[in-house]
């Protein structure tokens, strides 16, 4: 494994997001989110868990700062919540709702560290989604507007801008298998709104552009899939594998790469749809200047041809009767040999240094950010109170080493975000999967370092791999 220094300037951080941390869900004028309703929905998440308090990090903000200060962060990357700025998803913006974000930079800039803003990340205000959600087109345009205003008030504040996270789980996962808010199984729904959220990071990116200083940068965090066939040689795995890829990653590096969605995917979804919901000019306008792009990565994806009805078609995303693959019946999902994460998820790195490799060369001149790579782990506090999470030490360790990999080949990774800052409301998987690098006793609030979080202070002080042990 290299352990050499990474690139000068090169941003370390860790990230979270508004509904697993901030709790306050109905305070200073928030109103439900779609994933406020979801998870107050019976059997919709383990242990019927919601976000209702999470992490109290709306109350708790100083002194989550002060910590990350103290971990060595330079840079934490949050999501605004929609319903918190703009409760109803339309009009005037909430200015008790923006202070708290207002303050959030303040503190962050106060302390040095490089505040990193993602507009939405999934928690759509419920009043859209009672209007028909993201499989309308309304709702793009509802999305530029909430980008402006978040614009307008932290403005020359911020520099690093997130349209959207991972739209992918927007899409596939709340309106196909139903698994996220707002659990809805309509795959043409899923195709919808897939369109729509690019069309909304095309209008939103237009919007900040017009109202962001030059200084700003603004990309999009994708979670792309790297999709392998079980058996490489077979020609039916392989072609699996393309209408997974079709569906995880070209949907939308289609329009936002290249101005255009790939042939095969229609063709792979005609029976479902004739995409007549693509309006004149959609595919373009979703096409904006990229100033940076950011990958998500925790696992790849082992696919084969599987026609019958006894195969595993789960994909690792949970549990429903419902895929969240349209199109994709044929489709079997496998769970390589190894190492597995709590999640069930196999480790990996490779998949991390494939896809940097990749997005360096398929949009060449756009610098990547890793925005997510994390692990959740079973790990307690020993008697004396410290997380000794070795697990998620090597995990880090090697996905790092991958980042290397990739810079030596020439990608341009700028930064890398740890994901998560600290244990929170895993979406329908409640309060039982941790993947923080801080311990949080949900019931005292308490926050406590993991030996993982003070390895990862040492990496970004010294700004170079650290040894294991």
């Amino acid at each position: 494994m290299s352990s050499g220094s990474f690139p000068p300037g090169f941003l370390w951080g860790s990230a979270t997001a508004a509904y697993q941390v901030e709790g306050a869900a109905t305070e200073d004028g928030r109103t439900p989110s779609i994933w406020d309703r979801f998870a107050h929905t019976p059997g919709r998440t383990e242990n019927g868990d919601t976000g209702d308090v999470a992490c109290d990090h709306y109350h708790r903000r100083a002194e989550d700062v002060a910590m990350m200060a103290d971990l060595g962060l330079g840079a934490y990357r949050f999501s605004v919540s929609w319903p918190r700025v703009q409760p109803t998803g339309r009009g005037p913006a909430v200015q008790r709702g923006l202070d708290f974000y207002r303050a959030l930079v303040d503190d962050l800039l106060d302390h040095g560290i490089t505040p990193a803003v993602t507009l939405y990340h999934w928690d759509l205000p419920q009043e859209l989604e009672d209007a028909g959600g993201w499989p309308q087109r309304d709702t793009a345009y509802r999305f530029a507007e909430y980008a402006d205003l978040v614009a307008e008030a932290l403005d020359d504040r911020v520099e690093l801008w997130t349209t959207l996270n991972e739209p992918w789980c927007s899409a596939f996962l709340g309106y196909a298998s139903g698994v996220h808010a707002p659990g809805r199984t309509d795959p043409v729904a899923a195709l919808r709104a897939a369109h729509h959220l690019n069309l909304a990071h095309g209008l939103g990116t237009q919007v900040l552009r017009a109202r962001l200083p030059a200084k700003a940068k603004i990309g999009i965090s994708l979670n792309p899939s790297v999709v392998r066939p079980l058996d490489p040689s077979s020609e039916a795995d392989r072609d699996a594998a393309r209408r997974i890829d079709a569906l995880a990653n070209r949907v939308f590096t289609g329009p936002l790469l290249h101005g255009a969605y790939p042939e095969d995917l229609l063709a792979d979804t005609a029976r479902l749809t004739d995409w007549s919901f693509i309006g004149r000019g959609d595919e373009k306008l979703a096409r904006q200047r990229l100033d940076w792009l950011g990958i998500n990565y925790y696992t790849p994806a082992v696919v084969s041809h599987a026609p019958g009805d006894d195969v595993p078609r789960s994909d690792g995303h949970g549990a429903s009767d419902h895929s969240p693959w349209p199109g994709a019946d044929s489709v079997a999902f496998h769970q390589p040999p190894g190492e597995r994460t709590a999640m069930g998820w196999s480790v990996d790195p490779s998949g991390l240094y494939e896809l940097l490799v990749q997005y360096g060369q398929m949009a060449p001149g756009v610098p990547l950010y890793v925005t997510e790579n994390g692990a959740a782990y079973d790990d307690k506090p020993g008697a004396d109170g410290t997380v000794d999470d070795q697990e998620r030490i090597a995990y880090l360790h090697g996905h790092l080493d991958a980042v290397q990999r990739a810079l030596a080949v020439g990608a341009d990774v700028r930064g890398y975000f740890l994901w998560s800052l600290m244990d929170n409301f895993e979406w329908a998987y409640g309060y039982g999967k941790r993947f923080g690098a801080v311990h949080v006793d949900f019931a005292t609030q308490r926050r406590t370092p993991k030996a993982s979080a003070r390895w990862y202070e040492g990496v970004a002080r010294a700004g170079a791999l650290q040894p294991l042990g």
